[in-house]
């Protein structure tokens, strides 16, 4: 995530803000420039989730949508009687702009339900307190089971998992992970790459989760993955790790934002001026974030807990996040006609 300033008085800002702590200018995001404005500028006007889902996202005055580019893409929603899922339903949207941010960050293109009904993106953000609900990704739907957003029930499943991380923005890399492998996967030199890799994705998907939750993965599943889940399939594994880079690129750019460079006690290559996030290599990327996170464990073992970033980067699993780079860079060049 950037670093964001009033654009009346200067003041550091942040993403989520709606109001300047210093001057009390009225704040909101407007996507269309990526930057946090004085909501009351004349072009634009809240969000219609501004209340119901705390968005303080803008839209266009020339927009006939109500809806701000994040909101609109959720397709579903508790209703507005249902109280209890409320905080749940904000906290998941909150998490899913900041998604929306990076991706437009990356350049990554987003086609919209309403744009293309059979495979445009759309989010069902639904309850499971009624009835059974399974997070996952079909045809551009993503699905979420809002429950994911209560600190106690996560936890209980990370648990029950035996998964290092699980968060609500982390299930939302994940499942977008899914919906972008036909755009950045589709080319056959890249499926042939991708399969050398990965595996072979046309391998029966139901028979290979069937098998992950009768029989746990080898304990040295750590050579070749990202997580013990991304052994479930090859789909799974590439959105593991589409996750992973995500996750890697967000914690990067904020650290590059707020001046944060880790030079010791493992010494990377000297700072560049150019932020990570410019990088043309993952293997660039990939000297900056090392250190950062030997730093972030050890500062959160300071503060009596456990490793902020909990996963080993194995030769193979670089290779894989390395992949996921260059297609990404390579669906960037084709779009807008440069690697950017």
């Amino acid at each position: 995530m950037r670093s964001f300033q009033c654009q009346r008085c200067g003041q550091l800002v942040f993403f989520e803000n709606t109001e300047c702590l210093h001057c009390g200018t009225s704040l909101g995001f407007a996507a269309d420039h990526g930057e946090l404005v004085p909501s009351e500028q004349a072009r634009y006007r809240r969000c219609l989730n501004a209340l119901i889902a705390g968005c303080n996202w803008l839209v266009a005055d020339d927009d006939p949508i109500d809806l701000c580019p994040s909101c609109r893409l959720t397709r579903t929603r508790p209703d507005d009687s249902d109280l209890a899922s409320a905080e749940a339903f904000r906290a998941t949207e909150s998490a899913k702009r900041r998604l929306v941010f990076q991706l437009h960050e990356l350049a990554l293109p987003i086609v919209s339900r309403a744009e293309d009904s059979d495979r445009g993106l759309a989010f069902d953000l639904l309850s499971s307190r009624d009835r059974p609900v399974r997070t996952g990704h079909k045809y551009g739907v993503i699905t979420l089971d809002l429950s994911e957003s209560d600190d106690s029930h996560r936890e209980a499943v990370r648990r029950q998992l035996a998964e290092p991380y699980r968060t609500v923005l982390g299930h939302l890399r994940h499942e977008i992970g899914h919906y972008y492998w036909p755009l950045l996967v589709g080319r056959q030199d890249d499926a042939q790459a991708f399969r050398a890799l990965f595996g072979d994705e046309r391998a029966d998907y139901a028979q290979a989760l069937e098998e992950h939750y009768r029989q746990p993965p080898s304990p040295v599943w750590d050579d070749a993955y990202v997580s013990g889940y991304a052994t479930t399939h090859p789909l799974e594994d590439w959105a593991e790790t589409f996750a992973h880079y995500l996750h890697i690129r967000d914690t990067l750019q904020t650290a590059n934002a707020f001046g944060v460079r880790v030079s010791g006690p493992v010494a990377p290559e000297p700072a560049r001026s150019t932020p990570a996030a410019d990088a043309a290599t993952f293997e660039t990327i990939l000297d900056e974030w090392l250190p950062l996170s030997y730093a972030l464990n050890a500062v959160n073992r300071s503060m009596g807990k456990g490793d902020l970033y909990p996963f080993v980067l194995s030769p193979t699993v670089v290779e894989k996040l390395g992949f996921v780079h260059h297609v990404i860079r390579q669906l960037v060049a084709f779009t807008f006609g440069s690697g950017s």
